[in-house]
């Protein structure tokens, strides 16, 4: 009877974990794993960080350097 309860706390403890886990991957697949600086640039132009005039220049900046 003992072993028995031992064997359904290891269950329930390996399905937190299990579905710990299975959270996390949903949260960090909904956005890229890496940015190109392209898309960094994009992106914080769009959300209002830099002026049109400094999009443009590292965007032609980023272009040269390829």
């Amino acid at each position: 009877m003992h072993f028995g309860w031992w064997i359904i706390w290891i269950l329930v403890i390996v399905g937190v974990v299990w579905a710990i886990n299975r959270a996390q991957e949903g949260s960090t697949s909904s956005r890229p794993q890496r940015e190109t600086p392209l898309e960094t640039l994009k992106r914080r132009y769009a959300e209002g960080e830099l002026s049109t005039e400094e999009y443009e220049e590292r965007k032609e900046r980023l272009e040269r350097d390829r």
